[in-house]
């Protein structure tokens, strides 16, 4: 247990890490709304979470809310799953009704999955990105962080509004 919440701030800072740098196809919609501050207070509530020591999983489920600063995730669950030999968290999955807020965007999908060793953002199930009014929509979303590019598979549809 004392892994587990000496990591905390770790995970939602991770989280927060999610979507900075997503260059959305050619839409050029640039995030610039996730201004996560890694020193805020992190909060994050569930109806109920379960440790596994021997499996290297811990899981939040139940109205999962993850909060810090102006940023909230919410799913149904998260599970972050720790790399057994350095004990540093490998990958993070929320599954359920994930949805990402700023205060400029949104962004929802069926399941997110972030491979921290990869740099990547996977997010897969009736994916829709908004901001202002601009939206952008498909089945998956592979979204590189350290290059910042982004591939959009299934149904890509975008509708992108002229400035005024």
């Amino acid at each position: 247990m004392t892994r587990l919440t000496a990591r905390l701030p770790l995970i939602a800072l991770l989280l927060a890490a999610f979507v900075p740098g997503l260059a959305a196809a050619q839409t050029q919609m640039a995030l610039g709304g996730l201004d996560a501050d890694p020193d805020a207070p992190v909060e994050i509530t569930a109806e109920s979470l379960s440790v596994d020591q021997a499996t290297g999983r811990a899981t939040f489920t139940g109205e999962v809310l993850i909060g810090q600063g102006g940023m909230k995730i919410s799913a149904a669950t998260v599970e972050v799953i720790y790399d057994e030999a350095s004990g540093d968290i490998s990958r993070l999955e929320a599954m359920g009704g994930v949805t990402f807020v700023t205060p400029t965007e949104a962004a929802e999908a069926d399941r997110a999955v972030y491979d921290i060793a990869g740099g990547n953002l996977t997010l897969t199930g009736d994916v829709l990105l908004t901001q202002a009014r601009t939206a952008l929509s498909s089945q998956s979303m592979v979204i590189d962080l350290a290059a910042g590019t982004a591939q959009l598979d299934g149904e890509v549809r975008t509708v992108i509004e002229p400035a005024q």
